[in-house]
């Protein structure tokens, strides 16, 4: 329950009415480098991440894939996500990354989506767990022979972790769950390992080391809509998103990170624990970098202000195309709406 819904349910409970509630404050222009963004997400958002990162590959330097496989796989159909894309058969086979290159060709070729050659010069780090029953070993396999065919092999880092499930890897939540566990919230404890800080090192390179705690008021809740064409609940998207600031970041020039939640890990499903335990944030602290934490909202049939049916019970960032049949290209409202978030964080500060 997001502190919106807490202070109407606390009004009416209290005999006052439904106050209305205030929208949450405005995205900040922080002067950011948008011309090396990086990348990140687990499951549905490692997914969002590769299509990100495929997308606007002039920009995007650098991705970090958790448990998902190559662009998209699932061709706009749920049941070869579910399927193909999650726990291929031999009669629903993996994604061919050969017929996937051939997709993004095309798509280029047509102006949906940057030229492939931006990808040359990118660094990826895949992370699988031996545990993970939800996305299988071969569709991330996919993805790293999709990367491969674009980028040079040592470029591409492939991890496995043989004790873990379907989660975010993080040292930073004091509640995550056992390192096997493929449960919500999806953030678990595998000894000393931080996904988000091996993922950063290979995406960034050399780091200082990260801060003992973060800042208090370092990360902000702000308002989505101004990026969203209609309503945010027909994008599949909430109406607040998070971004995490150092104060060495207000004078411009830090570095810009994307991490895309999974299924089940939005605001409205399990509060700030993936905005606050995935384990970016110390990283960012010490680093001079800012991370968007940008977020999905589970719908399941109609919403409120709106005729369209939505099918996305879990939350799910849009890689088969419940949200638009453009979901993998530059008009996908999700891409649309990231990148509008960036091109926002890359005013000059103060605008």
């Amino acid at each position: 329950m997001n502190a919106c819904i807490k202070h109407v349910a606390a009004a009416l409970l209290a005999g006052l009415g439904a106050w209305p509630c205030l929208a949450a404050p405005a995205l900040p222009a922080l002067g950011v480098k948008d011309d090396a963004v990086t990348v990140s997400g687990i499951s549905s958002g490692g997914y969002m991440a590769v299509q990100y990162q495929v997308v606007h590959s002039k920009q995007v330097k650098g991705a970090g894939i958790l448990a998902a496989g190559p662009y998209d796989c699932a061709e706009g159909s749920t049941w070869r996500a579910l399927l193909n894309c999650m726990a291929p058969t031999r009669w629903a086979p993996v994604a061919d990354p050969a017929e996937i290159k051939a997709r993004v060709e095309s798509r280029a070729r047509l102006g949906l989506i940057d030229p492939p050659e931006g990808l040359a010069d990118d660094r990826v780090w895949v992370l699988t767990g031996a545990a993970d029953h939800t996305v299988a070993r071969p569709v991330v396999d996919a993805l790293v022979a999709f990367y491969r065919s674009w980028m040079p092999a040592g470029a591409v880092t492939l991890v496995t972790l043989p004790e873990a499930g379907h989660a975010m890897i993080s040292v930073a939540d004091p509640a995550a769950n056992a390192c096997a566990t493929s449960e919500p919230p999806f953030i678990n404890r595998c000894g000393d390992f931080d996904a988000a800080g091996e993922l950063l090192k290979h995406l960034l390179g050399p780091l200082q080391a990260p801060a003992a705690s973060v800042r208090q008021g370092g990360l902000q809740a702000f308002d989505q809509k101004p990026y969203i064409s209609g309503l945010p609940a027909d994008a599949g998207l909430a109406g607040e998103g998070f971004v995490y600031v150092p104060d060495s970041c207000r004078g411009g020039g830090c570095r810009i990170h994307v991490a895309f939640h999974g299924c089940r890990q939005g605001e409205d499903q399990v509060g700030r624990r993936f905005v606050e335990g995935a384990g970016y944030n110390r990283w960012a602290e010490s680093n001079r970098l800012v991370v968007l934490y940008p977020q999905v909202a589970a719908r399941n049939g109609l919403a409120a202000g709106s005729w369209r049916w939505m099918v996305n019970p879990k939350g799910c960032w849009d890689w088969w195309g419940y949200a638009s049949p453009d979901y993998a290209t530059k008009n996908g409202p999700q891409v649309e709406a990231v990148h509008k978030m960036l091109q926002r964080l890359a005013e000059p500060p103060g605008r």
